[in-house]
């Protein structure tokens, strides 16, 4: 970086601390003057001074010029006189508090302001000759004057860094909101005409809680300003009516655009204004339409700000510290299984010892049958307490899937997430849950969760338009069902897209032992299945059918492939007393970077087709059913645009590598159903007169999006 130019960035730094102090030292001044100006109570004005005693040892000299400015805009009398010596007690006591380290304590501020306020109003009381009921006046003023020094202290030391109403502790909300009603009741006079500016900004206000605070913070921020103007236009119960009603008429059309809330609050505000007749409610509806109109012109980057502000959390998971908790449980949880498991191990190989030990020592004292049975027994036995065993395993290794899935999500987008749900309250579904989630690779997944049987979620346009949200291109949706809810997910439009055929031929009737499934899992992934079950017929078919729709299954609810596999494997050796094998032949692909992982289990070669060259892909591995403990052979290639990957049972691959490079070559070009349909009548052909087995073959394409 050239010298010059570091120099001008250092410079720029260093300024930026003083930009800052000097906006708000600014900031202490004009609020110094609005609490000052401002009176209740017919002329109390104690406000101004419980500012000074809070402001800090930074910023105590420009609230107390504030506040003196403001009791002289007044004029010079008694009153002014005693509010401006209250104001200069207050600010040898705010830089006594400076000089000790006392500023940080809400209690010491109180004292300031209060002796400040009563010391001043007793000298008053005394040289005018006042009577007692003006000391229990002075008293209260003192009173309310320490009581706001509390409120203000808490709203200026809140961490406004994270103002979120999620992040702020519920004392130092209310004490921002009293802080807020406190203002508006200085400033609520000043108008010209009938436009009165803070009756127009708390109506902004009020429509932006209705819109993205919810309910609760409309009906609270319309209570609090309401009872602010009550107090000073003498017009309690209509001010307070007026303001409320038409928050909660227009929470009825929060689900709506921004211009359905402010018409429904204006339509309230109008009936009121007519109802009422006078002046001030004329001045109401005036500011009322002010408000609305600047809440319907805010920009979009005034929105989002806004929508940040009001998040409370509802749509989005857990994040940050809390997040990175419930992954290290999911992990405890996750270790604890394994530890089961080994348990069960040991006392499984503890009691099949003793029992085998007994059956040895009874031997010569039952017959030789008997003996049989009870080993036939004791092994069958041994067999679903290992699977017992293999399944606490199973779920040690489904948790640690979990655990990973959700660390590797980077952050839940909540802003986006309500948008997302005004977006489908236009649309009339109302979901329980939305995840925004960007993962690690910047890729966005939107997840919404609905109660089943919610009509709606198929509409075409939902992907489109909660696209415009994330400022992403999303696909189809994928809808999961479960028992009493509806998954509705949403992925990124990846890069890349499959073409795919396949095609399939029964050895015996019409019941396939080869299973075929095709499936994405909502992340970009494609995974093609073939599961060959042994043997023909129907109990090839039952078996291959439990392989491949056991593990497309648990891989849809985020199992990885080697727990899947551990469980369609235990499933396959309790389901029956005869042998059930499956092979399983599977190619998982990222269709964002071509990424194409094979996974196999027994199953024969599968086929890589690039710049016409056919390159052959085998994998030595045991099927499912057969044994406990096995595992997937893996092997991982990268596909480009224009390259086919090819998976085959058995019935076909027996035909011989030279038969199906010669196929293959010759489907140069043709879509992949044709193909398929090709391969498969090429190999019924080329198997005439000889004993065939079920026949699967699935041609998957690579081509951009």
């Amino acid at each position: 970086m050239p010298l010059k130019e570091k120099i001008r960035i250092d410079d720029i730094k260093k300024d930026k601390p003083l930009l800052r102090r000097g906006i708000k030292s600014l900031f202490y001044f004009i609020i110094g003057v609005a609490m000052s100006t401002g009176s209740v109570m017919d002329g109390l004005k104690p406000f101004g001074i419980s500012i000074i005693a809070v402001s800090g040892k930074k910023y105590f000299p420009f609230s107390a010029a504030g506040s003196i400015v403001g009791y002289l805009i007044a004029g010079i009398d008694a009153q002014s006189a005693r509010y401006i010596a209250a104001a200069v007690i207050a600010t040898i006591g705010a830089f006594a508090a400076g000089a000790f380290d006392l500023n940080t304590r809400p209690y010491y501020s109180i004292a300031v302001s209060s002796a400040a306020c009563l010391f001043s109003g007793l000298v008053l009381n005394f040289r005018l000759g006042a009577i007692g009921s003006d000391y229990l006046v002075t008293l209260g003023e003192s009173v309310l004057c320490g009581g706001s020094a509390y409120f203000f202290h808490k709203a200026l030391g809140a961490n406004y860094k994270r103002l979120r109403f999620k992040a702020l502790p519920l004392s130092d909300i209310a004490c921002i909101l009293i802080s807020g009603m406190t203002v508006i009741l200085n400033l609520s006079q000043l108008h010209i005409g009938v436009f009165y500016p803070v009756m127009a900004l708390s109506v902004g206000v009020i429509l932006s809680s209705v819109k993205y605070g919810g309910d609760r913070w409309g009906i609270i921020l319309s209570l609090c300003f309401g009872f602010s103007f009550a107090i000073t236009s003498k017009q309690t119960l209509f001010i307070i009516g007026a303001l409320t009603f038409s928050s909660m008429l227009a929470m009825l059309f929060s689900s709506l655009s921004s211009l359905g809330i402010s018409a429904a609050y204006m339509c309230s505000i109008g009936f009121f204004a007519v109802a009422a007749g006078n002046e001030y409610a004329l001045a109401l509806f005036v500011n009322s339409l002010i408000g609305s109109v600047v809440f319907l012109l805010l920009p979009n980057a005034a929105n989002e700000k806004l929508e940040e502000l009001w998040d409370t959390g509802k749509n989005s998971p857990p994040d940050g510290s809390l997040r990175q908790n419930l992954v290290l449980k999911l992990r405890f949880a996750s270790s604890a299984m394994a530890a089961i498991s080994d348990s069960v191990d040991q006392v499984r190989e503890k009691i099949n010892d003793i029992t085998r030990r007994e059956n040895e020592k009874n031997k010569d004292k039952i017959t030789p049958e008997e003996y049989v049975c009870r080993e036939i027994v004791l092994e069958k036995t041994n067999q679903i307490r290992m699977v017992a065993s293999d399944q606490f395993f199973s779920i040690a290794d489904m948790l640690e899937d979990l655990a990973f899935e959700f660390d590797e999500a980077e952050r839940f987008d909540s802003v986006a997430s309500a948008k997302v749900r005004r977006l489908l309250g236009e649309y009339e579904i109302y979901p329980k849950n939305i995840s925004v989630i960007e993962d690690k690779f910047g890729r966005i997944r939107v997840e919404i969760l609905v109660d089943s049987g919610v009509t709606g979620i198929e509409n075409p346009k939902l992907p489109t338009e909660i696209g415009k949200i994330c400022s992403r291109y999303f696909q189809n949706g994928k809808i999961t069902n479960f028992k009493n809810e509806t998954m509705l997910s949403f992925s990124e439009k990846p890069n890349y897209r499959l073409s795919i055929g396949f095609a399939q031929h029964s050895a015996e009737g019409t019941l396939c032992g080869d299973t075929v499934k095709i499936i994405n899992d909502n992340k970009g992934h494609s995974i093609l299945i073939i599961s060959d079950g042994m043997g023909k017929g129907s109990r090839a078919a039952l078996d291959g059918a439990m392989g491949a729709g056991l593990i497309s299954k648990l891989l849809n609810v985020g199992f990885g492939f080697d727990s899947a596999l551990k469980v369609v494997n235990s499933a396959l050796l309790v389901k029956s007393n005869d042998e059930s094998l499956a092979t399983l032949d599977i190619a998982n692909i990222d269709l964002f970077t071509g990424k194409c992982e094979i996974y196999k289990a027994g199953a024969t070669a599968s086929f890589i087709i690039k710049n016409s060259i056919v390159n052959k892909c085998e994998l030595s591995s045991m099927p499912a059913g057969i044994l406990r403990g096995i595992e997937f052979a893996k092997r991982t290639a990268v596909l480009s645009p224009s390259d086919s990957i090819v998976l085959f049972s058995d019935g076909i691959t027996d035909l011989g590598d030279e038969w199906i490079n010669k196929s293959l070559r010759l489907i140069n070009g043709e879509s992949p159903q044709k193909s398929a349909d090709f391969l498969l009548s090429s190999a019924l052909e080329n198997s005439r007169g000889k004993k065939i087995d079920d026949m699967s073959v699935i041609i998957a394409r690579m081509e951009r999006n």
